[in-house]
């Protein structure tokens, strides 16, 4: 029976497809990687060895660089990994040679709400358990290198508290003189898990470490995460790895990995994860899996070397950036591509007639609970509302210089009318739109959104910054607040204040690049507002420095850097065959 992504599960049409997947060994041949540059994990999964591959091909021209990102998301989902993959399968029925790079799922939302972020329907890359439960172990590398860290700076205080100067002189030590109060970094873990985000450490007597105020974040917001995204080589990342700062002295001195003797070891866990893993479609285009999700809570890119190494294999590679256009492109475009010197030829704006319609004042949905009833009337009023959030997406997207591509992702409920309405305003926007039906078809119904990038990618472009390191870090924050979220300006806590106020004044901080941190859900920071909103001001509440990964982070609203596990969550369905050992129930 054929698969039909209307009747039939996401895990199911993966199952089906697996069936008939090629091994890691013919993608590698058809990629034209040399033996030793392909490290099978298993037949179905391996890894790149990035720095043969790069040296071997430095002389190969770069492929066409396309980013997809999307308008704002609603419970309903908008579908950008679908496209992501779906754009590739089209690609590839175009005859192009295409690689699709991704960001690894975090453990996070694959048990929660979200699910994994592997596509769906027609478009989604497999095999599709392993691509969801830890893959080749990159996330758990992270966890690890970046809890080592912390193990350092805990046991540090500990020994601190309790030694005289001269006791530590004795073990090669210098007193470091952390203060408790001011150690910003947390424990991290790949779960949501609300109950840890504050917690008390080192209870009992003096061996049992040093008692203080503590907590954990989820995995992907770890600052090594973020290294492993922009890290352009394994060099650059054992630079950056002594750059963390993990607290601050009594004095005000920032505390870093290299004071601590750690940064070494703390690379050590990286040395494998630093290659990137190769996966593909359930057509078989190859796809690139590296580095992790989250551009609300962190950069939410797949990596630097993941994409070089991509580029030097194909003529065209489809990156993903986490979320919409307003934090996900907007790091794309001002961190990653900077940090990368790689100029993008198009890039995909992603939307829905559902998610258009949540914009334009349907009842918003709850996660887990069924559609609200009105989504399945026509209504050409409420889609021509919601494309105000598109048109400004739109517009974020061209102020870098880059005329992009509305993709349509098609659902069978859909109506023309609705279809003709979002057609008719992108078009007049000066935008291109591509109605794509991958979701239900695959590469076959990609091709008209192929065909629209491809064309895209032949357009000249005027790529250029939203502001250079130079401006200060206010200015910066202005910027992004005015032209991404719509904000009419910014407001700052007094100590986030103090904090902007210290990083612009220092030569090392004020030249970091801004990785903001805001709710998805919405273009402001309140994630209960859709559409555009008018008449508001962005809150910063706090101001990390992640000087490793590059960047400082300006925290706006209330957003968490530890999710929440929901009272419905996806773990329930979740299930394992013992006869075959089948996993089931993943999405």
């Amino acid at each position: 029976m054929p698969l039909d992504p209307t009747k039939h599960a996401d895990w199911e049409i993966a199952e089906a497809a697996e069936k008939n997947m090629k091994t890691v060994y013919q993608l590698g041949e058809e990629l034209g990687l040399e033996k030793q540059e392909l490290l099978p994990h298993g037949h179905y999964v391996a890894k790149i060895d990035y720095a043969s591959v790069l040296r071997r091909l430095a002389g190969r021209p770069n492929g066409k660089y396309v980013d997809v990102t999307a308008i704002t998301p609603t419970p309903l989902g908008e579908g950008k990994s679908t496209t992501t993959i779906g754009l590739t399968q089209g690609l590839g029925k175009r005859g192009k040679k295409v690689i699709a790079t991704i960001r690894q799922p975090s453990g996070g939302p694959t048990m929660n709400v979200k699910g994994g972020a592997a596509g769906g329907g027609l478009s989604q890359c497999v095999p599709l358990t392993p691509f969801s439960l830890g893959l080749t172990g990159d996330i758990n590398a992270v966890i690890n290198s970046h809890n080592l860290g912390m193990v350092a700076l805990t046991s540090r205080m500990q020994h601190e508290f309790n030694y005289t100067d001269e006791q530590l002189a004795k073990r090669g030590l210098k007193r470091l003189d952390i203060d408790p109060r001011k150690v910003e970094t947390k424990w991290v873990m790949d779960f949501c898990a609300q109950s840890l985000r504050n917690i008390v450490i080192g209870l009992g007597n003096k061996d049992d470490g040093f008692m203080m105020q503590s907590g954990f974040a989820i995995a992907v917001s770890s600052e090594v995460m973020a290294i492993l995204a922009v890290a352009n080589d394994l060099k650059d990342m054992r630079e950056r790895m002594g750059k963390i700062v993990l607290a601050t002295s009594k004095s005000g001195k920032p505390v870093t990995a290299t004071d601590l003797d750690v940064a070494g070891a703390m690379t050590a866990w990286m040395v494998d994860a630093i290659n990137p893993n190769l996966m593909q479609t359930i057509e078989g285009q190859p796809v690139i899996v590296h580095a992790g999700p989250f551009a609300n809570i962190a950069i939410g890119q797949s990596s630097i070397i993941g994409d070089r190494v991509a580029l030097k294999m194909a003529d065209y590679v489809v990156t993903e950036s986490g979320f919409a256009a307003d934090i996900g492109f907007e790091k794309f475009w001002n961190l990653k591509c900077r940090y990368s010197g790689l100029k993008p030829h198009a890039a995909v704006i992603v939307a829905t007639v559902r998610a258009l319609k949540c914009h334009g004042g349907a009842p918003i949905p709850v996660p887990g609970k069924p559609v609200p009833d009105e989504y399945k009337a026509e209504n050409v009023a409420w889609v021509e509302k919601g494309c105000e959030n598109l048109l400004h997406h739109i517009n974020t997207v061209k102020a870098s210089g880059i005329k992009p591509v509305v993709c349509l992702n098609h659902f069978y409920t859909d109506r023309d009318t609705e279809v003709a309405a979002v057609r008719r305003i992108v078009e007049a926007s000066g935008a291109r739109f591509a109605l794509s039906k991958h979701w239900q078809y695959g590469g076959e119904g990609a091709t008209e959104l192929a065909d629209a990038v491809i064309d895209a990618c032949n357009e000249p472009g005027d790529f250029k910054y939203l502001y250079e390191l130079s401006t200060p870090l206010r200015e910066r924050i202005d910027k992004i607040a005015k032209l991404s979220y719509g904000a009419d300006g910014v407001d700052y806590s007094p100590e986030a204040l103090t904090k902007a106020k210290a990083i612009e004044a220092d030569p090392e901080l004020s030249k970091l690049g801004t990785c903001m941190v805001k709710t998805h859900l919405s273009l402001s920071d309140n994630p209960n507002i859709k559409g555009v909103p008018k008449g508001w001001k962005l809150f910063v509440r706090d101001i990390l420095t992640y000087q490793g990964a590059g960047f400082v982070v300006p925290v706006a609203g209330a957003i968490k850097l530890m999710p929440g596990t929901a009272s419905d969550p996806a773990y329930r369905r979740v299930d394992v065959d013992v006869e075959t050992g089948k996993v089931k129930g993943l999405f």
